[in-house]
């Protein structure tokens, strides 16, 4: 399987802490706004059918529910899903939550989905291609997928790693490996060969002093990009 088991250990012995706004997730409450609304900019999803691919404690998931979406969310942390669970139950969202892998949901239900966000995964896992590849599957022609990840240059490591879990201390230590990161023409690379054709492209930065996060022209740290799925008509 695609997975590295010390990647989901890393956030499964957090998971408990996933709706803790004042958290190691902090960054993740903050953003999801951002990424929200980002979404929201290309799709109107009321009525879709959404997946969120790699969905931890369900903060996206529940958030693409609320706005209308029929939601799956998968994810290969038990505890991560069960935290997910319990906060949709409190909360009234009403999200599908799995265990499995994006690629085995891909053998299971080929063009099903009208919306898939991939955040904040790929670079947590073995083959970030193979990911890729797998959310193309599960989408329907026509449809609008979101993936974002960090880039991999010496701003990257400064801001990514040195500033962010060393001196700010906004993630855990260890959260990154900047090998991993991946570039934009990478990921570029990666939706062109799963068919996909990328439809827009945002950075994502963080002011240490307001302590605000923004989406800007600057894709040289974190980055989202938008993509849909070429149809074969």
């Amino acid at each position: 399987m695609n997975v590295d088991q010390s990647e989901i250990a890393k956030f499964s012995a957090l998971a408990h802490r996933w709706w803790d706004q004042n958290s190691e997730f902090k960054p993740l409450h903050a953003i999801n706004p951002l990424r929200l609304g980002w979404i929201k900019s290309f799709i109107e999803l009321n009525g879709k059918s959404a997946l969120d691919v790699g969905c931890g404690g369900g903060i996206l998931a529940e958030a693409l529910a609320q706005s209308g979406a029929q939601t799956t969310g998968i994810d290969l942390s038990e505890k991560a899903l069960k935290v997910a669970e319990l906060h949709a139950l409190e909360s009234g969202a009403q999200v599908n939550y799995q265990s499995i892998s994006a690629e085995a949901l891909a053998l299971n239900e080929p063009a099903s989905f009208d919306v898939v966000t991939c955040m904040e995964m790929l670079e947590h896992v073995p083959d970030p291609a193979s990911v890729v590849n797998a959310c193309a599957s599960l989408a329907k022609p026509g449809a609008t997928l979101f993936f974002s990840t960090l880039n991999r240059n010496p701003k990257s490591y400064l801001f990514a790693i040195i500033g962010a879990e060393y001196v700010l201390r906004l993630l855990p230590k260890g959260t990154h490996d900047y090998r991993k990161f991946i570039t934009p023409s990478e990921l570029g690379h990666f939706v062109r060969d799963a068919g996909l054709e990328i439809i827009g492209i945002k950075g994502l930065s963080y002011n240490p002093i307001t302590q605000i996060y923004s989406l800007t022209n600057d894709t040289a740290v974190n980055y989202l990009i938008a993509t849909r799925k070429v149809s074969t008509n």
